[in-house]
């Protein structure tokens, strides 16, 4: 590793972000506040902070989209989490829940534009948000991915959610390439709320409660302290499906009437259970503020979240795994398998500390962050099979555990930003700033008997030898300018250069105008680059298998990381940033004080895009070079990050909003929003290894591919009504969740899955018992709409499988029956398995609330 920067020299820097940031989005803007605003709610619409940092304009004027959410919006869509509330808030922002994939299930990925968790910067309060440490690796979107745990942040914290929908890497840095959240946090200075939540699915599992805590303190009449205290607890859904016996039969070659029938006449689901896991959360987060003098003032947030769920891997039915070896069930009783446990616990932490000030006539802003993220995961319920066997052949003296730790992942960061800023004239504006940051990434061992041999059964833990600490620091300084060239054209403009200590460096740009054709009507447009930085976890993340192979001992196979001689024996080099070209054209429209349109096109191209590749394996053929090299580094197969490819995504993302209209002696609003993809796909070639590509493989297979560019919808709408009458708010929310496609690994080339259009409805009831008391009811998914899909041949052999009406030798069923048991693994999964779709698949929720302010 090369020498980080001194830490001297973060003292002597400031952020280029932080200023970025204002320019990019700290703009003012006299929005205009719902119908049923209370006094708090119109406090928190009023400034604007992401996007760009020009003079004050309304949100329609903006020279780039963004998305105002106020917390009152926020809590009507009756969702556990912040993530899933702006899914169907935010027409381009998707998240998915997938039904079961172990450290996964800490933390679900979302995603802007369908660019996927690591291209969308998370603030608060417009300073850089920790990553998550988990680096998703299982088939599921996001995967090779990292993002921010979004789903930590107690929402009865959140004054608003500011979204920029456009690239922003000359503002904030790396990351930025699809658009930014920033999380503004309350402010008040006096009053607060209690908050009590309960729900539970139409299944009555899911079950749900909660309880929050917000007050503010004021201190003196200069400043003030903001808190929240939060705790959850949301019990486990279970949405298993029905098992194929003869499926089953053929896969795990059981005697279909001897020992398939008799477990799933007891078991139909085969003792599966996957769905939502068993959730604890405690959070805690404070904003604070003091003027020490009319100039200068000093400010602060901090927050804390642990989180524990409690999931399962897929049963282990007995004649999957003929033993247990005496340790799971009792002596005496009959042995019917097992299900392990996968516990995973995560600590989640960030802080901020900094100073706004007059430097002469410039506006400073000087800010210190530090921030982190662990996850710890145990198996229990479970028996490592290899070293079981060696014990009892007497190589080892040590019995298998039933417990296991498997170890887990560690990231923290430090940032300082330093940014300035001044109204040189009347018509321009100009600010500059500059960024140190400092990352630590920290693989974990688990326990010996986590990783003896192929691990513990269903999740083997770090081994030592991939367990280990890496670093990088990087410097970054930008600078701009808005011009108001006449009062109807606005020009901005910023450039930033950033520097890396492991990897090089990157200049990007971004220029955005707005023009306003009238009073009503505004164009915009902006262009840029961007870049993203490939994490320390995808440089550095490693995990390997050790099997035994017939004349070649002891071999590894598993996850190489891209530094490691087995990394270069392929070929494969080493990462570097991925870029970006990004555009946006758009234009807003008010005819009246109470309608708004907007309507923005964006066209984004990523080059060098960092992918998780497809497992390589040996030819076959001992002279190939591939498998000479392979051989040479005791490598069975492996799969590593690299940078893969070009990628262009284009869409249009259209939102409206008519308020004030009489309607039955109250008011209604109607909102209506969405994102349409033009094109989201793969450019040109796949960027293979010389090594790989020779031997005809390749590092991009279709399964990958259609999670990257498909498997995401084409479409989602969101049409929303919100009536005020009398003491009640009533609303009423419909999602249209498009069409995706899917290739499942090991199904059938010819064929591809296909989700249908879906819309899932929500309904909420507010009513003001008293003056300072809410009570909230959420029926959300009303209909109990859940995903479903079909196959699509992609050509005639395609058809002519789902024609086909012979029978497979090996299983007994339909050419059709195979592969459908493939996607859901002998149907265990009623929808699918690890793949995920495009909305819950938990089916009708109920929520309720109290809310009592004081």
């Amino acid at each position: 590793m090369k020498k980080n920067f001194p830490f001297a020299a973060l003292l002597l820097s400031a952020s280029p972000y932080v200023l970025a940031q204002a320019t990019a989005v700290a703009q003012t803007a006299a929005v205009q506040p719902a119908a049923d605003a209370t006094p708090d709610d119109i406090q928190k619409v009023v400034i604007v902070s992401t996007g760009s940092r020009g003079a004050q304009r309304t949100m329609v004027d903006t020279p780039v989209p963004i998305d105002i959410i106020g917390s009152r919006d926020l809590s009507k869509t009756g969702q556990a989490t912040l993530d899933k509330s702006l899914q169907f808030r935010v027409p381009s922002f998707n998240t998915v829940q997938t039904p079961v994939n172990d450290a996964t299930s800490l933390l679900d990925p979302y995603e802007i534009r369908n660019m996927g968790p690591s291209r969308v910067l998370i603030l608060i309060n417009g300073k850089r948000k920790n990553s998550s440490s988990l680096i998703y690796t299982q088939t599921s979107p996001g995967r090779g991915e990292s993002g921010a745990d979004i789903s930590a942040i107690p929402p009865d914290a959140i004054k608003r959610i500011e979204v920029l929908r456009d690239g922003a890497s000359a503002q904030y840095g790396s990351d930025a390439i699809a658009g930014v959240v920033n999380i503004i946090l309350k402010d008040s200075a006096e009053g607060g709320s209690i908050t009590a939540r309960t729900g539970i699915t139409h299944e009555s599992d899911g079950k749900m409660g909660g309880l929050s805590l917000n007050q503010g303190l004021a201190l003196g009449d200069r400043g003030f302290v903001n808190y929240t205290l939060d705790v959850s607890k949301i019990n486990l859904s279970n949405r298993p499906g029905v098992v194929n016996a003869k499926g089953e039969a053929g896969d795990f070659g059981a005697d279909l009437n001897t020992q398939v029938l008799p477990f799933l006449a007891a078991h139909p689901d085969a003792g599966n259970i996957n769905g939502s896991p068993a959730t604890r959360a405690a959070k805690a987060e404070v904003n604070t503020s003091y003027d020490l003098s009319d100039t200068t003032k000093i400010y602060g947030n901090a927050a804390y979240v642990n989180k524990r769920i409690n999931s399962f891997a897929n049963y282990r039915t007995p004649y999957w795994r003929p033993t247990d070896y005496g340790l799971l069930h009792a002596s005496g009783t009959p042995y019917v398998g097992y299900v392990p446990t996968f516990i995973g616990t995560l600590d989640d932490y960030n802080a901020t500390g900094g100073t706004k000030f007059l430097l002469g006539d410039w506006n400073a802003d000087v800010s210190l962050t530090y921030g982190g993220n662990k996850q710890n995961y145990q198996v229990t319920n479970s028996v490592n099979r290899g070293m079981q066997e060696d014990y009892l052949a007497h190589k080892i003296s040590t019995p298998s555990p039933t417990s296991f730790d498997a170890g887990g992942v560690k990231f923290s960061h430090w940032v300082l930003n330093g940014d300035i800023s001044q109204q040189m004239t009347k018509e321009v504006s100009v600010y500059a700033g500059t960024e140190l940051r400092h990352e630590n990434y920290e693989t974990i061992a688990g326990d010996v008997g986590s990783t003896y041999g192929s691990g513990a059964d269903s999740y083997a833990g770090n081994s030592v030898q991939n367990s280990f600490p890496s670093s990088r620091s990087n410097y970054g300084a930008y600078a701009g300018a808005t011009w108001d060239v006449t009062p109807a054209f606005l020009v901005d403009a910023t450039g930033r250069y950033e520097k890396y200590t492991d990897f090089g460096s990157a200049f990007v740009w971004k220029t955005s105008t707005r023009y306003k054709v009238s009073d009503q009507l505004t164009l915009r447009a902006s262009a840029s680059t961007g870049f993203r930085a490939p994490s320390l976890a995808q440089i550095y993340t490693q995990k390997a298998q050790y099997s035994f192979v017939a004349g070649g001992g002891i071999q590894v196979s598993g996850l190489v990381n891209n530094v490691s001689s087995a990394a270069a024996a392929l070929q494969v080099p080493k990462l570097k940033a991925e870029k970006s070209d990004n555009i946006t054209l758009g234009l807003g429209f008010k005819p009246d004080s109470n309608t708004s349109i907007t309507l923005d096109y964006y066209n984004i191209k990523v080059k060098d895009r960092i992918v998780l590749s497809t497992e390589i394996t040996p030819t076959g053929v001992a002279t190939n070079p591939l498998d000479v090299q392979l051989g040479k580094a005791g490598i069975v197969s492996a799969s590593f990050f690299v940078n893969a490819l070009t990628s262009r995504t284009e869409g249009i993302d259209y939102v409206a909003s008519r308020k004030n209209i009489p309607f039955a002696d109250g008011k209604l609003t109607v909102n209506l929003s969405g994102n349409y993809s033009l094109k989201n796909e793969r450019q040109g070639e796949v960027n293979n290894p010389a090594l790989i590509a020779a031997a005809g493989q390749s590092v991009l297979n279709a399964t990958t591919e259609a999670l990257m560019f498909t498997s995401r919808p084409k479409f989602k709408t969101i049409l929303g009504a919100d009536w005020d009458y009398k003491q009640f708010n009533f609303s009423l929310n419909n999602t249209v969740f498009g069409p995706t496609h899917f290739r499942n690994a090991g199904m059938d080339n010819n064929l591809e899955v296909a989700f249908k259009t879906k819309t899932v409805t929500d309904f909420a009831l507010n009513y003001a018992l008293t003056q300072n008391t809410t009570l909230s009811f959420n029926v959300n998914n009303m209909f109990n709409v859940t995903p479903s899909w079909h196959f699509n041949a992609r050509n005639a052999q395609g058809q002519a499988l789902l024609d086909s009406k012979a029978i497979d030798p090996a299983y007994g069923l339909t050419p059709v029956e195979v592969q459908r048991n493939l996607v859901t693994f002998n149907g265990r999964y009623s929808m699918v398995t690890y793949d995920g779709s495009q909305f819950s698949q938990l089916g009708r929720t109920f929520a309720a609330s109290l809310n009592y302010r004081f």
